[in-house]
């Protein structure tokens, strides 16, 4: 009986680690970590100093999240918006199931900002993803500033986004 409890809590710990390790910490970092993520729609490495000197929203999604999916044609606005002040969204996807489902979805919702796909130390450099949506904004020092657990207006964002642009 022992033997079984003994496996039954080694199998639970091997499953629920990985998990922990996406979403704990809960805090957001302060620095805007460093990466080297895959671009979506070329596989191309994108890294985090590609970013340096613009102010971002980051958001972690899936495809499968009705709440990521709501907030689109958010983002795509806010993109398109404030491109000229030295802003971009950057999407994170944390999709299991690759690249080529998020690039349907890419083509689908004609997505004009860029798109990469995260691992899972991404999330946790990050400070930590507990669900989806969840974004960072960052001003253009590389500063985390705010973290949006879940869907945010575009009021809000933009308020928020432009008191920061320098």
């Amino acid at each position: 009986m022992k033997t079984i409890k003994m496996v039954c809590r080694k199998s639970l710990i091997f499953f629920l680690l990985p998990l922990l390790l996406f979403v704990a910490p809960l805090q957001a970092a302060t620095q805007m970590p460093s990466f080297a993520l895959s671009d979506v729609m070329t596989g191309m490495d994108v890294k985090s100093d590609a970013f340096e000197g613009q102010t971002l929203l980051v958001t972690f999604f899936a495809t499968w999240c009705p709440p990521c999916i709501q907030e689109i044609p958010t983002l795509k606005t806010l993109h398109e918006e404030l491109a000229d002040k030295n802003f971009s969204v950057l999407a994170l996807s944390v999709d299991q199931g690759g690249a080529s489902v998020v690039a349907k979805l890419i083509k689908q919702k004609e997505i004009n900002y860029p798109v990469l796909m995260a691992k899972g130390s991404t999330a946790r450099d990050f400070g930590g993803v507990v669900g989806i949506p969840t974004s960072f904004l960052i001003n253009s020092s590389g500063q985390v500033v705010k973290k949006y657990p879940g869907y945010v207006p575009h009021a809000i964002l933009k308020k928020d986004i432009e008191s920061i642009l320098n």
